[in-house]
């Protein structure tokens, strides 16, 4: 396609710049995407190869990390902070959904208005019910397995395939909960149980991060780019963006990138969207800058790059007498529990968490903090393969001293300055784990636990709220359409446009949001110029 012919020019080739160049292509539209990875082969993946936990060591090319695998394609990440996260990312057509695990929430309805309900943060400025329609199009497009019917959240349609099996770990948690009397459900899954539009089914292969070789997992470069290439899409692979471009009256006017040469490169589009993350994204725009927006692109409220939200998190593993099959099968959740998801102040804190009924790695990454010596077999054989654990997925309310920026110490491959996050528990995190820790003692104890073990907390891949979504341009960088306050034709549609980050992972709402945002700028074409 030639860059005259251009209509959309999509930044970013993930979960949600799939979506979208689907959707537009779809419509008519002609859409360009750059992506700053390739395509990655899935004979390739680690998840075919016996040592595929290696990945895990500093070494592995396809860690989860960029600071660790240091591919061409990956920017490097700083960290700081009295909690520096550990950034998990993916540059590739498909972006993070090659490692996603398949886990497949919704928000709430209350996730969209905190602050008229709790005082706290601040509402979105679109509802639930504004995305039910595009979450509904996402599953079907995608493929769910599940079970509608689950009490905690409003009632959705039939999911596509049945639920993944819960296994032995997963019906021993449920035997907690019932005895206890606390919710759970199973969990939908951006991974299939049955055929689905021409994908095979999962095969309980069980090393999902490490890549789906079979397809049943969901990732965009085996769902949503096919059919939108079929439909005459552009993926231009290798390219990566060094800053969106602006024209003399303030519109987008495309961009500048380097291709894999390393030469530049300059592409023009009557729309431009990006979609690189809420890491990436703020990156991006910063280093857009121009005598209309010195202090970056979309900034004139200042608060691009702020409120960083991720996931706070622990890994909390009970140890059972009797052998436990948390290897085996999807490395997702077959269950979850929202019992403690909505606000409730006797617990001293605002918002709440979701559980997740959590499969472990192998052999090896369980051994890894046992002691060498003539012990170190009898120490493993206590927990492996007796392990079965909970993941604690808290919502992280949006502090503006938790931000991205950029580090000029540190350059990627092409010269452009690296990301530098810095982020801090709050005290309402902080609080919120303590909870949490203490509730899935309790529930893993009363499952038959003989002993639980906690690691310190860390912070799940989830990158949101650098964009945040608002009602004007004081509070907020981009409108209930994802348009940029101060840009009529550029949009931002990924993670770093949540106002709020919810309990429960970010995919589905990414996913949903990029579908409504199509819509929106195809409703607007009649402005393209």
């Amino acid at each position: 396609m030639r860059n005259e012919d251009i209509d959309v020019l999509v930044i970013g080739a993930g979960a949600a710049g799939a979506a979208l160049s689907w959707s537009l292509t779809e419509k008519g539209a002609k859409v360009v995407c750059l992506e700053q990875g390739g395509w990655i082969d899935p004979s390739t993946f680690p998840s075919l190869k016996s040592d595929y936990e290696t990945q895990l060591t500093r070494e592995g090319d396809f860690n989860l990390s960029p600071n660790f695998r240091n591919r061409k394609e990956d920017y490097p990440v700083t960290t700081h902070g009295k909690n520096p996260p550990f950034v998990m990312m993916f540059n590739a057509v498909g972006g993070s959904t090659i490692h996603w695990q398949g886990i497949f929430p919704r928000f709430h309805p209350s996730d969209f208005k905190v602050k008229t309900l709790d005082g706290v943060a601040d509402d979105w400025p679109i509802s639930y019910w504004d995305l039910e329609p595009y979450y509904d199009l996402n599953d079907k497009m995608l493929g769910v397995s599940g079970l509608a019917g689950d009490p905690a959240n409003p009632p959705r349609s039939k999911r596509q395939t049945p639920p993944l099996p819960l296994g032995k770990m997963g019906h021993t948690l449920v035997k907690g909960f019932e005895k206890l009397g606390w919710h759970w459900w199973v969990n939908d899954h951006g991974i299939i149980s049955e055929p689905y539009n021409g994908r095979s089914p999962c095969m309980l292969h069980g090393k999902c991060i490490f890549g789906c070789p079979m397809g049943a997992k969901a990732s965009t470069d085996r769902t949503y780019w096919p059919l939108a290439m079929e439909k005459g899409a552009e993926i231009r692979t290798w390219s990566r963006v060094k800053e969106v471009t602006i024209s003399k009256k303030g519109r987008a006017k495309g961009a500048i990138y380097y291709d894999k040469n390393g030469n530049i490169q300059e592409i023009k589009a009557k729309v431009v969207v990006v979609c690189c993350n809420g890491i990436g994204t703020p990156r991006l725009l910063l280093n857009s800058k121009s005598n209309l927006f010195p202090d970056g692109l979309g900034n004139s409220s200042g608060l691009v790059g702020k409120n960083f939200m991720t996931h706070p998190t622990h890994f909390i593993n009970g140890i059972f007498e009797e052998s436990m099959d948390s290897h085996f099968g999807p490395m997702g959740s077959p269950l979850f529990s929202q019992e403690f998801y909505e606000t409730d102040d006797n617990r001293g804190f605002k918002r709440g968490y979701m559980l997740l009924g959590e499969r472990t790695f192998g052999p090896l990454f369980q051994a890894q903090d046992i002691p060498w010596g003539s012990t170190h077999h009898a120490e493993f054989g206590k927990i492996f393969p007796h392990q079965v654990g909970l993941t604690v997925v808290a919502d992280d309310l949006p502090e503006e001293t938790n931000t991205v920026t950029l580090d000029d110490e540190e350059l990627d491959s092409d010269g452009i300055a690296a990301a530098k996050v810095t982020y801090s528990l709050s005290e309402n995190s902080k609080k919120m784990l303590d909870h949490a820790v203490e509730k899935s003692t309790e529930v893993l104890m009363v499952a038959g636990a003989k002993d639980v073990i906690v690691p310190p907390p860390t912070n799940l891949a989830h990158l949101m709220g650098t964009a945040r979504m608002g009602t004007n341009e004081k509070n907020s960088v981009v409108d209930k359409d994802n348009k940029v306050h101060s840009v009529s034709n550029l949009f931002v549609v990924d993670g770093s446009s949540f106002t709020t980050g919810a309990g429960v992972n970010p995919t589905s709402t990414i996913m949903a949001l990029a579908l409504r945002a199509a819509d929106k700028i195809w409703e607007k074409r009649s402005d393209w110029k």
